[in-house]
């Protein structure tokens, strides 16, 4: 079973699975993260949904260039959870299964090319609290306690 964070599911309401994959970057004691303007300011691990016919490791790499700017290498799978959302960007009820990676940023290839997002360095700790998203707040301070 996969763990489930975040709001509680709304009663009655009709939710579509949308699977995404999921990227904690660090490089030293820093770790990139992606700030995303709209629909609310949200600090996030970079990252996003998976498409049809798309693997969850092709989906990442897509998903944190567009985000970021940067390329990764070694992604290794750390977990997943769930969480129920509404998601106003697509008017539609989640059910996000997000797939949680470890990977290494390689190199800055340019600016974020998706639209209202800015690539952050931050600490660890920082990233930890600054996260909006419980999920990635989960797998930060895992990260974190490991050491």
């Amino acid at each position: 079973m996969i763990r489930r964070f975040g709001e509680p599911l709304v009663t009655g309401q009709k939710y579509r699975i949308r699977p995404g994959a999921y990227a904690v970057l660090r490089l030293g004691g820093d770790v990139l993260l992606t700030y995303q303007e709209d629909p609310e300011p949200e600090f996030q691990l970079p990252g996003g949904g998976i498409d049809a016919g798309e693997s969850p490791i092709r989906a990442l790499h897509r998903e944190v260039y567009e985000e970021t700017g940067w390329s990764i290498s070694a992604p290794r799978r750390l977990g997943a959870f769930r969480r129920f959302v509404y998601m106003p960007e697509y008017d539609r009820w989640a059910e996000k299964v997000c797939q949680i990676y470890e990977a290494r940023p390689v190199r800055r290839l340019g600016p974020p090319r998706e639209p209202g997002h800015s690539a952050v360095w931050t600490s660890l700790g920082q990233a930890a609290r600054l996260v909006g998203n419980p999920g990635d707040r989960h797998f930060l301070q895992q990260i974190l306690r490991a050491g």
